[in-house]
């Protein structure tokens, strides 16, 4: 039985029904046909999967960066970044990487990073010189450490998921994620030279101080929300309605960005991005009532028992495994599916809870930017017009670089976390 519904969703798939709809109808078929378990399960299911206090950081973070966009704070960010380091070859690049680095600190998503970001950089970009797949890749690249960099809404999922703490999860990315975006930036030094990558003029460094004070306040909401978390002075949900909070009241009042009359199609907004996760998250927990039965997370745990390798093995096979995953799931329903199966292994091999939470969030972040699925890929080429094939070749160098930097975080897992274990001792 278990076979047939494995088939039955990879045809669901592959006719082109969404992620959350396939899982819906394979929880539905699939528990009808178990008499002992009524089929209302699927419908209680996907309500107590939503009703968590800590999900409610997944709407408030999108509803940040859609305050943001909409206020032109972050076309304040790109300003700052362009002037700091737009004088040298490939500075419009770096600028994008380095924009994403600090967005990723305010939204918790990396779509809102590819939309909002992208649809101002990508034709600046082109209009200064770059080849489109330059900019739509190092866009769509770097948006992918909105899912790392803390706050993040995929971290806050998988805390959930996991039950482990979502502050030292946030600060277990701090590193990883600023290592990424490093090793981006890299890829456009070496290919600088190579593409003939344009630079701009120097901006004078009294322009580049105003452009900052300018921007300050902008900048200091990845300090309030991670300042707010690690002092423990906010949970994740109370700090992204801090941030929304704040977000308003610098659009509306500080740079005057922000319509009254706006807030509403910015809600509504905000309400039909979220409903794409929430459902999708909603239906894997139904989902995962029909695995729960077949017993799989004990099988798997005696599957990897039995394998020689130990530790290393185990998270290389996590990484192929949730790499393939990515290419056709969104990292949401992928969690709250496969998470909990294997969840009960790496506690056998003594791995953190925390590491396998990073390293399974950093691998799925890389399945923003690969085809079919690369959400954040589609939305890059879009802006550019771009076809799907092109903008893959297009960011190929970043995503290698990702996956040189996933490689160490795999080998040397537990030297990421000596911050959380400093700023959260309790917890280790």
């Amino acid at each position: 039985m278990e076979g047939l519904l494995v088939v039955l969703f990879i045809v669901f798939v592959l006719a082109g029904v969404p992620i959350s709809y396939a899982l819906a109808f394979v929880s539905f078929a699939g528990i009808a046909t178990l008499p002992i378990i009524p089929n209302s399960v699927v419908f209680s299911k996907m309500f107590n999967g939503l009703n968590s206090f800590t999900l409610l950081a997944v709407p408030l973070f999108i509803l940040v960066a859609n305050l943001m966009n909409e206020g032109s704070i972050s076309d304040r960010l790109i300003d700052v970044c362009k002037s700091t380091v737009g004088h040298v070859r490939g500075g419009l690049a770096h600028a994008n990487i380095l924009v994403s680095m600090i967005f990723a600190g305010i939204s918790g998503s990396s779509q809102a990073d590819t939309a909002g970001i992208g649809k101002i950089l990508i034709p600046a970009m082109e209009k200064q010189g770059y080849d489109k797949g330059t900019a739509v890749g190092v866009t769509a690249a770097s948006s992918t450490l909105g899912s790392i960099i803390p706050p993040s809404i995929t971290m806050v999922v998988f805390a959930g998921i996991a039950n482990v703490g979502t502050g030292a999860l946030f600060m277990t990315g701090l590193v990883p994620g600023i290592m990424l975006g490093l090793a981006m930036m890299l890829v456009v030094v070496l290919f600088a030279k190579k593409k003939g990558f344009p630079k701009g003029e120097k901006v004078p460094t009294k322009e580049v101080m105003r452009q900052v004070w300018s921007s300050l306040p902008a900048l200091l909401t990845p300090l309030i929300l991670i300042g707010g978390i690690v002092t423990g002075l906010f949970t994740p949900t109370e700090s992204a309605a801090v941030a929304c909070v704040y977000a308003l009241i610098i659009g509306i009042f500080f740079y005057h960005t922000i319509k009254i009359s706006r807030i509403p199609g910015i809600l509504v907004e905000t309400m039909k991005l979220s409903s794409l996760s929430l459902f999708a998250l909603a239906t894997a927990n139904a989902l995962g009532e029909l695995l729960s039965y077949y017993q799989l997370n004990e099988k798997v745990q005696a599957l990897f028992i039995g394998i020689p390798g130990g530790r290393l093995v185990f998270l290389v096979v996590v990484v192929l495994f949730f790499m393939f995953v990515g290419t056709f799931m969104d990292a949401v329903p992928a969690m709250i599916l496969f998470v909990p199966i294997i969840l009960p292994s790496a506690t056998a091999l003594e791995i953190s809870p925390i590491i396998l939470g990073l390293i399974i969030i950093v691998t799925l972040s890389l399945g923003l930017v690969t085809p079919p699925y690369g959400l954040c890929l589609l939305l890059a080429g879009s802006i550019s017009g771009l076809s799907i094939e092109r903008s893959f070749k297009g960011v190929l160098p970043y995503f290698i670089s990702s996956v040189a930097v996933l490689v160490l975080l795999v080998l040397f897992s537990d030297l990421f976390l000596a911050i959380p274990a400093a700023l959260f001792p309790n917890l280790f």
